[in-house]
């Protein structure tokens, strides 16, 4: 294909060419070419020849948008009308990680994101490849989990026509996504990569799509990425209200019971030491939400635990008897606050939180503070005096018996290497994972909080490892696992030494619970024909083991954690 020159290049070397000539005119009647200064025509030469100083596919430009965002590794699956893009990463050195399931990829680069705490990139093709993403879509859209998600789609001129392929991905993905772009002009490419990145990254991160016809993605066009953007609508408060901080100073001054609530905002914030930092001035004892799990050390006095439905029974103890709660990014769902209505009215409630739309959608506040948590925690550290007190309530030792599985969560995740992440599925072995796991400073905790997805486990595993390089262990019941193993390929393939841990008990546990509960008949939740986890385990040539009541878990899992490759234990659990 014949290349155009880029018209800021091409205008620079006329320039330079011009006046060499008129230098030379004004001197002597003619220019020998031999007499040109040859600098001159080296520089010539070699600027004019150089690849980037040519207009370049629409394709290469994404490829070149994703490096100056600093992306090194992306998840996708490939397919027609994504092919040039994945071509242009190669080109560019992009390390890709190619998944089995497109569903995966999302959730892959939701566990790279969540350890970087900044975008990741899934990529997918048209049709049954975009739609394959949507549940990952809604899982990072509930979490505050920055993706950007690029699928290819059909030529510009076939979109509507019900072509083979073809599915309206940004439509689909409407309820469930930050923001979603359909490019139509090749040209707008390099700003709407940054915005999507900012998007993504920035006030309530989330979720972006970009949609790229496969026609577009052929086109050449000059290539200029934007350093800053404004983007017009778009001015997340990330400062509190002073008036606001001095309201929550003189409230916190005037409680006898103080007590804080960490949510998954802590965490996506960075904001771990400021959490801690408060809670030791005002003494206040700390709760979490689920997706707050890991904002300060399992085992620290003050950290009382998961609050809810599922949670400790100290936590919401603490939360009934309290008479100031700060809800420090959290949401408040249902599965955390039971009875809104009752805190309401015997508790003063201080909501941080960046999303304006999140206080006071579930309850009630008294004192609204709008910015990010990292931000507001610091400043509110300043304002308020110190509570030379101690702890109105504290961790008490947990002497109840414990199953094997909860024994196991509790020892692997104490071994666990600093900055270690803990990863668990959805279905009854949560609520053991969530109750049981001890986490050292900096160690992580991870699952799908809002949308409860189960699947997800392996596939973000394999992201929060390339992402961190630290132990990763992978918590996962036997219902949840058939989801997504054929990840195991994946895993394999690229030799990801992600731990598992498989929780079989042959039944959807927590759908049967459920129907025992009301009163409803056993059915559909009988997990027969399940295969041999360990034989699988073998034909994909992963080292396993059974691990029971009789085993040495400690030298066990010793063995587990240290081993280079990815390895899977089987507990079997009632």
């Amino acid at each position: 294909m014949i290349k155009t020159f880029s018209s800021q290049i091409l205008l620079k070397n006329l320039i330079i060419i011009l006046y060499t000539f008129l230098s030379y005119f004004a001197n002597k009647k003619y220019i020998p070419l031999t007499k040109i200064p040859f600098h001159y025509i080296i520089y010539i030469t070699v600027t004019i020849l150089k690849k980037e100083n040519y207009a370049m596919k629409a394709a290469e430009v994404v490829a070149k948008c994703l490096k100056k965002e600093n992306i090194t590794t992306v998840f996708g699956y490939p397919g027609a009308a994504i092919c040039a893009v994945y071509e242009a990463i190669e080109k560019e050195g992009i390390n890709h990680i190619l998944v089995r399931h497109e569903q995966n990829a999302g959730h892959a680069a939701n566990g790279y994101a969540r350890v970087n705490n900044a975008p990741a990139v899934c990529i997918a093709t048209s049709g049954p490849g975009a739609t394959n993403l949507l549940t990952s879509i809604a899982t990072a859209y509930m979490d505050s989990i920055p993706v950007v998600f690029i699928t290819g789609q059909v030529s510009s001129d076939q979109i509507g026509r019900d072509v083979f392929q073809e599915a309206d991905i940004t439509g689909a993905s409407e309820p469930f996504i930050k923001h979603s772009f359909l490019v139509k002009e090749a040209a707008s490419i390099p700003k709407i990569f940054k915005e999507a990145f900012i998007l993504a990254g920035t006030g309530r991160k989330g979720p972006v799509l970009i949609d790229i016809p496969e026609d577009i993605a052929e086109e050449e066009i000059d290539f200029k990425y934007p350093e800053k953007l404004s983007i017009r609508g778009y001015k997340p408060t990330t400062k509190g209200n002073k008036l606001q901080l001095k309201r929550c100073a003189e409230a916190i001054a005037e409680a006898k019971r103080p007590l804080i609530c960490a949510g998954g905002g802590v965490l996506l914030s960075g904001a771990t030491e400021e959490l801690y930092a408060l809670s030791e001035k005002i003494s206040a004892p700390i709760v979490t939400t689920m997706m707050g799990i890991g904002s300060l050390p399992t085992e620290d006095e003050r950290n009382l635990g998961m609050i809810g439905r599922f949670g400790k029974e100290e936590a919401n103890i603490a939360v009934n008897k309290c008479d100031l709660i700060l809800f420090v990014g959290a949401r408040v769902g249902d599965r955390a606050v039971k009875s809104p209505t009752f805190i309401e009215k015997t508790t003063k409630i201080i909501h941080i939180d960046i999303d304006p739309a999140e206080i006071g959608k579930n309850l009630t506040s008294d004192i609204p503070v709008v910015g990010d948590v990292k931000n507001i925690l610091s400043a509110l550290y300043d304002v308020v005096s110190e509570r030379n007190v101690p702890l109105w309530t504290t961790k008490k030792e947990d002497n109840k018996d414990k199953t094997f599985a909860e024994k196991l969560v509790k020892r692997v995740s104490e071994k666990l290497s600093e900055g270690g992440i803990f990863v668990s599925d959805v279905g009854n072995h949560l609520i053991t994972a969530a109750n049981n796991v001890s986490l050292k400073k900096g160690a992580r905790f991870f699952t799908s909080g809002g949308m409860g997805t189960m699947g997800y486990a392996l596939p973000a595993s394999i992201g929060a490892y390339l992402a961190s390089g630290k132990d990763t262990v992978a918590f996962i019941g036997d219902g949840a696992f058939q989801m997504s193993l054929q990840e195991l390929a994946t895993i394999k393939q690229h030799n990801i030494p992600v731990k598992i841990i498989i929780a079989d008990n042959s039944s959807l546990g927590m759908v049967r619970d459920y129907q025992k509960a009301k009163n409803l008949k056993e059915f559909a939740v009988s997990l027969d024909g399940s295969p041999d986890y360990l034989k699988l385990a073998e034909a994909y040539g992963i080292k396993s083991a059974l691990v029971d009541e009789e085993s040495d878990i400690d030298e066990m899992l010793d063995n587990f954690l240290s081993a280079k490759e990815p390895f899977i234990i089987l507990c079997r659990t009632e």
